[in-house]
């Protein structure tokens, strides 16, 4: 990323402030929201991807790392009030993170290794056609809830592959944990899923030898974190809306998710 002008670092740096407030304010997209625009000042996809798997893994664990001191506090207190603790009042829900990993881990492996040959603009259409139904009801306020693990089982194995492949298999994912996992969960339970996924990911950059952008990493951090601040403050006044609501902030966010991947992968 050497020998850019002045203006192509700025657009940069204001993408990565972009993504770190679609990261934080929703838990997902802040790569697909991203690579858009950085592929329009440059236009190397190695060049941004290392540098936004190393942002995930850094904001990943920082943020499930405060959730879970929040939800120590929280129990705490509870209990002093001799309240009972459930698991569902944790930040995480982990007995659905192990499930959906479990399905995931092998066609992730198979998308990072190359063993499959589907074209990955066919696969990624595909799912962005799924993810935009999935939307589109959230936005009418009519959520699709499958009650078909089959259906369910597909949906995650083909969101890891894609994750394997690429960075975008998060749409199909997130379509599926929105109607497992509680809401106050939601964010917190794929921060860790994430960071599971792109630790794999980018353990195939290094065997690879993609020159993982250390420099650039360092000034770009910075931007990341500024974006994550004030989508932190987003992500608070989601949790207080109302449940029709906060699925039509998700559905809204998909969609737009959706149309840019269909941007990207058609345009660009």
């Amino acid at each position: 990323m050497e020998h850019l002008l002045a203006w192509q670092y700025v657009l940069i740096g204001l993408i990565f402030v972009w993504s770190g407030f679609v990261r934080s304010g929703l838990g997902f997209g802040g790569a697909v929201l991203a690579l858009p625009f950085l592929l329009l000042v440059l236009n190397k996809p190695l060049v941004f991807l290392p540098i936004i798997s190393i942002h995930l893994l850094f904001f990943s664990s920082w943020i499930a790392w405060r959730g879970a001191i929040t939800s120590k506090k929280q129990a705490k207190l509870a209990t002093e009030r001799g309240e009972v603790i459930h698991e569902g009042e944790g930040n995480i829900a982990w007995t659905y993170l192990k499930k959906a990993l479990g399905i995931m881990i092998i066609p992730k492996l198979i998308g990072v290794f190359g063993l499959l040959t589907l074209p990955n603009d066919i696969v990624t259409g595909v799912i962005f056609v799924i993810v935009a139904i999935f939307a589109v009801s959230y936005i009418l306020n009519k959520p699709f809830y499958s009650n078909n693990k089959t259906l369910d089982t597909i949906f995650l194995m083909l969101g890891g592959y894609v994750s394997g492949t690429s960075l975008i298999g998060a749409p199909l994912i997130v379509s599926v944990f929105a109607t497992k996992v509680l809401r106050h969960q939601l964010r917190d339970t794929l921060f860790v899923l994430w960071f599971i996924l792109v630790i794999i990911k980018m353990i195939s950059f290094v065997i690879a030898g993609v020159d993982l952008q250390w420099i650039h990493q360092l000034w770009l951090l910075p931007c990341a974190l500024v974006g994550h601040i004030f989508g932190q403050r987003m992500h608070e006044r989601i949790k207080e809306v109302e449940t029709p609501r906060f699925f039509q902030f998700v559905g809204v966010a998909l969609l737009v998710v959706c149309l840019m991947g269909i941007y990207t992968s058609i345009i660009l």
